[in-house]
């Protein structure tokens, strides 16, 4: 007799729907955080392989001469270098006097990082765009 007259215990659906806005209006804020900072992640990590391969066209300048035209030169099995996570590509190119050596985003990268989609370095130690290193 007594468990007849227990009330019913739980949410209303009033109390749900409450606590699905509130956690769609925190998803809303942080999902753009979290992209930002895996794009700043992501790049960081393409700065990082363009002053290494600078480094080695240094050390190939020293040893030869000149500066290397391809990645393979440098130590790489393919012209065309990936970054680890394989959101930039990294090339070379030589000009008459030096090299210039660019990371080109791919796949989300390029559309979550638009205005650092190409990262270049030159042998004078110029790195453009200048906001994205």
């Amino acid at each position: 007799m007594n468990s007849m007259l227990r009330s019913n215990r739980g949410f209303t659906l009033v109390e749900v729907l409450i606590a699905v806005a509130i956690v769609g209006i925190l998803a809303s804020i942080a999902y753009p955080s979290y992209t930002d900072y895996v794009a700043r992640s992501n790049r960081a990590e393409a700065t990082a392989e363009l002053l290494r391969y600078a480094n080695m066209q240094e050390q190939y300048f020293v040893d030869s001469r000149s500066y290397a035209n391809t990645m393979k030169l440098l130590g790489s099995s393919t012209d065309d270098v990936d970054t680890e996570s394989k959101n930039y590509k990294i090339t070379v190119r030589t000009t008459n006097n030096g090299y210039r050596l660019t990371a080109t985003a791919q796949s989300s990268q390029a559309a979550n990082d638009a205005s650092c989609k190409v990262l270049t370095i030159t042998e004078a130690g110029v790195k453009s765009p200048t906001s994205c290193w």
